[in-house]
């Protein structure tokens, strides 16, 4: 399968995925607005995520994937199954009991990553309780992670990529569903559990009907088992500080005006649709192809994949900061403004999108960055960057709260995008297929120009409709801003059709090359 067509699959999902989890967040909203129970619901969200992400969507899927292909490419099937099926039950015995204890001990976890709930008799308790019932999605998502890398191993990258679409809709119909629970929050925390199952159930379907053998037996510390583990621990500790980074800035908001964490929730939901359609895909796609290339030594192939990945991103990517930088309360007023939202916080909310959106192409790159490093086993790198990076957000955040209160935080996170970008230019200089090609260099003033071209006209458009936006009808909102993205993606493509960032030609030779 080639490079863009393994990103399309995985983009097409991931969008139908977003676009249902904007279902969600507009729902959400309107239901819990930005308070209390909101504050505690999002905690209990980002507790077992945070691990999840760390475990399975991060450090594993970057050590597992390669082993996994090559083993694949060079062994046999059934020794590649093998190795799945032992990954499968040390994953499974070690997160039942990290899950079991955290159970138990929620109340001094809490503690730790919320310390400002302390004492409220609103937030900490219902924190507590919230995150009781949505820690066991830890183990749920992490095996559906690791059936999801053993898909997209074998090029089937749409049944990973759909697992979220689940995801949202069980939370939907959650919340549909809410006055039959204690409070909005109590709903869609079981909905979180019920989102883990249905989407393990899904997986491990589509991995049978793929031929996949997951068998269960003790889990063995074999040899194959002691390489995931050696790799996995450098990774665990990047993905770790990347998100120990996301666990500050929930301790800094915490201690903010009520409200702040809800703020920080819903401007990342909008900045994660680029975020994650585009760096998702991207990620998701070149690490096994990239990891083939370079098994089997062919440098050629594995520089033109990280170019072509690396400019396919900042060509979707730069456009969506733009539109996110330059209108972002006519986005944040039509998707969340009613219910319980009002207009404050929308406009808090506009503020921290903006701020976010700044680091958006750079957070973007990274990923592919990231992936050039650990294709080749190399996770110590990233580590190093990512330490840095998570020191200087933290300090930056700190100080700037002072002055711009919950802002400061988002600004602080988009800054620090960039300083990664830098460094990880700088550490990947040695690579010998992870430097810029000419087309590459060639082509980026000119999605740079067309990025600004697409932003004049964007905000120009809001202004002229403005009127409809705020003042109008829910159904000339959505028109306005429908008009206002038609129009702005129409700019954005004839620019960079005329100045030739990419050519038809192109496009035609990436969608049939074979990788």
């Amino acid at each position: 399968m080639s490079l863009i067509k393994a990103m399309a699959t995985v983009a097409g999902m991931t969008g139908l995925s977003r676009i249902a989890g904007f279902a969600r967040d507009v729902l959400t909203a309107a239901y819990l607005g930005a308070g209390p129970i909101s504050d505690a619901f999002f905690v209990a969200l980002k507790l077992p995520n945070f691990f999840r992400r760390v475990t399975a969507e991060g450090a594993f899927s970057v050590a597992f994937v390669p082993i996994y292909s090559k083993t694949l490419q060079i062994e046999s099937k059934e020794k590649a199954d093998l190795f799945a099926s032992n990954a499968f039950m040390i994953m499974l015995s070690s997160l039942s009991v990290i899950t079991l204890i955290a159970i138990i001990f929620m109340p001094y976890v809490i503690h730790a990553i919320a310390p400002g709930f302390y004492g409220d008799p609103v937030r900490e308790p219902l924190a507590v309780e919230l995150s009781r019932i949505t820690f066991p999605y830890l183990l749920l998502m992490s095996l559906t992670a690791l059936l999801g890398g053993v898909m997209n191993a074998m090029d089937r990258f749409a049944p990973f990529a759909f697992a979220p679409v689940i995801f949202n809709i069980s939370l939907i119909v959650s919340l549909l569903f809410s006055q039959h629970f204690e409070t909005v929050g109590h709903a869609l925390s079981w909905g979180l559990i019920g989102a883990g199952v249905l989407q393990l159930a899904f997986l491990w379907g589509c991995a049978k009907r793929a031929g996949v053998k997951i068998t269960f037996a003790m889990p063995k510390l074999d040899k194959e088992a002691r390489n995931l583990l050696k790799i996995m621990g450098p990774a665990v500790i990047g993905a770790g500080v990347i998100h120990i980074n996301l666990f500050a800035d929930l301790i800094m908001a915490s201690f903010l005006e009520e409200g702040s964490i809800s703020y920080l929730y819903y401007a990342d939901r909008l900045n994660q649709l680029p975020l994650g359609v585009v760096g998702i895909a991207v990620g998701t796609a070149l690490l096994p192809m990239l990891s083939r290339a370079m098994t089997s030594d062919d440098k050629t192939n594995a520089l033109d994949l990280f170019n072509r990945a690396l400019e396919y991103c900042i060509l979707l990517a730069l456009p969506a900061a733009v539109a996110l930088a330059v209108i972002p309360l006519s986005l944040i007023t039509v998707l969340f403004e009613r219910g319980a939202f009002d207009a404050n916080d929308s406009q808090i909310t506009a503020n921290v999108l903006a701020a976010y959106a700044i680091g958006l192409p750079a957070y973007i790159a990274v990923k592919v960055f990231s992936t050039a490093h650990w294709a080749r086993g190399d996770t110590k790198t990233p580590v190093k960057i990512a330490v840095i990076a998570t020191l200087l957000n933290i300090a930056m955040s700190i100080i700037l709260i002072q002055f711009i209160g919950v802002i400061g935080i988002a600004l602080a996170t988009g800054v620090t995008g960039w300083l990664q970008f830098y460094l990880h230019i700088r550490a990947l200089k040695t690579h010998p297929c992870a430097h810029f090609d000419s087309k590459f260099l060639r082509n980026i003033p000119k999605i740079i120009a067309s990025a600004c071209i697409m932003g004049a006209g964007v905000y120009i458009l809001s202004e002229l409709l403005k009127g409809f936006i705020f003042d109008g009808s829910l159904f000339m909102q959505i028109l306005s801003i429908l008009a206002i993205v038609t129009i702005g993606a129409a700019l954005y493509g004839a620019a960079i059709l005329i100045t030739g960032a990419i050519k038809l030609s192109d496009l035609k030779k990436y969608l049939t090359k074979r990788s």
